[in-house]
């Protein structure tokens, strides 16, 4: 058997998330500076390469492969931009006993072998299989990538033992099994890897979530009669991005009659005065993602529209106050209402309106808060768990509703909340 190769040590302190709670969470900017500690990221790498190391010991998988772009930027700190995200292209493979391997497309592996010092220079590859079937698997592209998977596996000690996958072409799952490759669901020791937050990963949540703080002050003042919804989404993309943005994956803006039920996009629909307005902010920073609705009034409001606001506020503030460590996942669904309601005939038909979700390099990361599943499946809320929590309600006049979102830093004894927007009250933008 060929010799293994020596991993890179990964130092137990690294494994573990290391914010003194004692500590204020830091807003930075977004410069390196030379006076002050801010994010760093080749502490992050090794973090995040020990927390995925010590879920893989613990899985009984021999080695994780992934073409989920989180975890690849989880496991191996690279990333080729948005671009990338559906295009099944890119796949990372790391063994319980080696380093991390990344096939990139075309030139990105030269750019990483010059760039990208953390990984081993013959471990960043150039591949392609696919392009999500635009590619023939005819070809044999499948069958090659397969092929030099699998002799990694055999040279590292780990062939013998199952194989976790988070997402994959079919084509390329048939060509693994056809090695006798035994495979398996890799997703889930991913998400066990990704649960707590370091040090440096609640830092770039904060940082990521003091950006959409400020332009939903822009936004504040745009609200006025005549706009269009896809104009304050222009807003908002132009100002995160001047910001320093990564990715803004995608803006809410549901206005007037749209509001209830909420359809989950935006048109070119044009603001009315007293039209009851919310908005969902997803965007990332340095892979660190935000999800942060706010509703506003434009000019005025009326009293059922204040009512719903009131009322989505009370439910989300019950379920900030139940967060701290040992608290379970169905306990906080249970704060919330059942879907009958707000006007829903079952918990799936209002998933995703009274809602809580892990956020990091993902949009939904554990835990996975709601009526539908945690009673079934309730998880434990630990320190480090950093999530949104959502609500929503209707208001009694049948088209307006109020939606709030507060993004949530569990702490060694409570919570902090990093979503710094006002929102306790409704907010009546350019109020007449």
């Amino acid at each position: 058997m060929a010799k293994r190769p020596e991993p890179t040590i990964v130092k137990p302190e690294d494994i573990d998330p290391r914010h003194d709670w004692n500590r204020p969470l830091m807003n930075f900017g977004t410069m390196a500076v030379d006076f002050e500690e801010r994010v760093d990221f080749r502490r992050l790498h090794n973090y995040r390469l020990g927390r995925t190391r010590k879920a893989l010991a613990a899985s009984g998988l021999g080695a994780i492969l992934t073409f989920d772009q989180h975890n690849i930027r989880y496991i191996s700190s690279t990333v080729i931009g948005e671009w990338a995200r559906d295009k099944l292209t890119r796949y990372c493979l790391m063994t319980g006993n080696g380093d991390p391997y990344v096939w990139d497309f075309g030139s990105a592996a030269k750019h990483h072998r010059l760039y990208a010092p953390w990984l081993k220079q013959d471990h960043c590859k150039a591949g392609l299989l696919g392009l999500r079937g635009a590619i023939n698997p005819k070809i044999g592209l499948f069958k090659r990538a397969a092929e030099e998977i699998k002799a990694i596996l055999v040279e590292e000690g780990v062939a013998d033992m199952p194989i976790g996958i988070d997402m994959v072409e079919l084509p390329m799952l048939f060509e693994l099994q056809k090695l006798g490759l035994e495979i398996r669901d890799g997703q889930q020791m991913m998400l066990d890897a990704r649960e707590l937050k370091s040090r440096d990963e609640l830092t770039l949540l904060n940082m990521s979530a003091a950006m959409v703080d400020g332009t939903y002050h822009k936004m504040y003042e745009a609200l006025k009669p005549g706009v269009k919804e896809s104009q304050i989404v222009a807003l908002a993309n132009h100002d995160l991005y001047e910001k320093g943005s990564d990715c803004v994956e995608a803006i809410n803006a549901i206005s007037g009659e749209r509001c209830s039920p909420h359809p989950h996009n935006f048109t070119d629909r044009l603001l009315r005065p007293g039209d009851q307005a919310f908005f969902d902010i997803i965007q990332s920073y340095m892979g660190y993602r935000t999800c942060y609705y706010r509703t506003f009034n434009v000019g005025k409001a009326t009293e059922v529209q204040k009512d719903a606001y009131k009322q989505a506020r009370e439910w989300i503030d019950a379920a900030i106050a139940m967060i701290k460590p040992g608290v379970r996942s169905d306990q906080v669904a249970d704060c919330w209402p059942t879907a009958d309601k707000i006007g829903f005939t079952s918990e799936m038909e209002a998933f995703g309106l009274e809602f809580g979700h892990g956020l990091g390099l993902g949009l939904h990361e554990r835990p996975i808060i709601s009526r539908l599943n945690s009673f079934e499946d309730p998880m434990e809320i630990k320190a480090g768990m950093v999530f949104a929590l959502e609500t929503y309600c209707p208001a009694k006049d049948g088209i307006s509703a109020a939606r709030i979102e507060e993004e949530i830093v569990v702490t060694d004894k409570g919570c902090q909340v990093i979503t710094l927007f006002p929102a306790q009250d409704l907010p009546i933008a350019n109020p007449y």
